[in-house]
């Protein structure tokens, strides 16, 4: 058995791409979009006649409301591929908005529901800011469900999870990035057999999570995102879920080796890990106070940003 059949006996797998085409060869349960997918996948010649066909159906509707189109468009033909859930993002411009969140979340939930498909198989991608997470309980109050993305810190999962969210994304990858990026410019040499595995900064942050969660009954999804090399897979094998590249599932696909449970709910139920609280000020305190996910969160933001920026163009020219 391949290490990716493997990881599917320990954990849902999940697709990190804009590429429908590509998905039935990993036979994912659910599948993950962002702005930046997106504009990958339409500036691809597989793609463009589905950005095209959308925008002439749809002349005339106010810019932002095609783009929802478009984003609905792809998530539908995912939705033909996959069994489970899409995940459908909202625009990263409107990450401190929690009202104009509100007001994307609830067209692109109707545009799905007026295709045919159940809120169930949706979840809505909002970055977790203080607003985002705000608005977002709000819609899970509505029984539209949730993804709450950018996440880098402890203090963000932990309001996710005091506001009943589904599902958080924590990117480990990006976390990764930041600390090997950091130790070059402090003049460190950074060891990359010693930050690998259960040690790599990113993996740390999600089994924090995963564990603190599973010790006090927290019913969100931990789905671990953004990943380099399979090496951080391996190490996060157990989590809830993992959504992974193309590039990534194809190389589990090519490893044989045994793959171990290296996150354990049972486990967890048993660490000692006191149960902590943020309103308002002190989330906002907590994230000042990590400057990883302080730097990590807006730069997220900036670059989601920048490419549905690119959309827009694309649909307007």
């Amino acid at each position: 058995m391949n290490q990716l059949d493997q990881l599917k006996t320990l954990t849902t797998v999940v697709a990190d791409t804009g590429n429908f085409l590509q998905l039935a060869q990993f036979a994912p349960r659910d599948a993950t979009t962002n702005p930046s997918l997106i504009l990958k996948a339409v500036q691809s010649p597989d793609y463009a006649p589905l950005l095209s066909d959308t925008v002439a159906a749809h002349k005339g509707l106010a810019l932002d409301e095609v783009v929802d189109r478009v984003l609905v468009r792809f998530g539908l033909e995912i939705l033909k591929v996959v069994p489970g859930r899409v995940s459908t993002e909202v625009d990263a411009r409107l990450s401190f908005d929690k009202a104009a969140t509100l007001l994307r979340a609830r067209r692109i939930i109707g545009l799905y529901e007026a295709a045919g498909i159940s809120r169930e198989r949706v979840l809505i991608k909002i970055a977790s800011t203080w607003e985002g997470i705000q608005a977002a309980a709000e819609l899970e109050r509505e029984g539209i469900h949730c993804n709450l993305t950018l996440l880098f810190s402890f203090c963000q999962a932990v309001a996710c999870g005091e506001a009943g969210i589904q599902l958080i994304s924590p990117f480990v990858g990006r976390i990764y990035d930041w600390y090997k990026k950091s130790a070059a410019s402090s003049g460190q040499a950074w060891d990359e057999a010693a930050q690998a595995g259960v040690n790599d900064p990113g993996v740390k942050s999600v089994t924090q999570i995963f564990n603190y969660y599973k010790k006090h009954g927290i019913r969100t999804e931990v789905m671990g995102a953004s990943f380099r090399n399979i090496g951080q897979i391996q190490a996060l094998a157990g989590c809830d879920l993992l959504t992974i590249s193309p590039d990534l599932l194809a190389q589990l696909q090519a490893q044989s080796a045994p793959l171990t449970r290296a996150l354990d709910a049972a486990a967890a139920s048993a660490l000692d890990l006191p149960k902590v609280s943020f309103d308002e000020a002190g989330f906002r305190f907590a994230l000042n106070q990590d400057a990883m996910a302080t730097e990590k969160l807006a730069e997220g933001i900036r670059l989601f940003a920048v490419d549905s920026a690119k959309l827009d163009q694309m649909i307007v020219s």
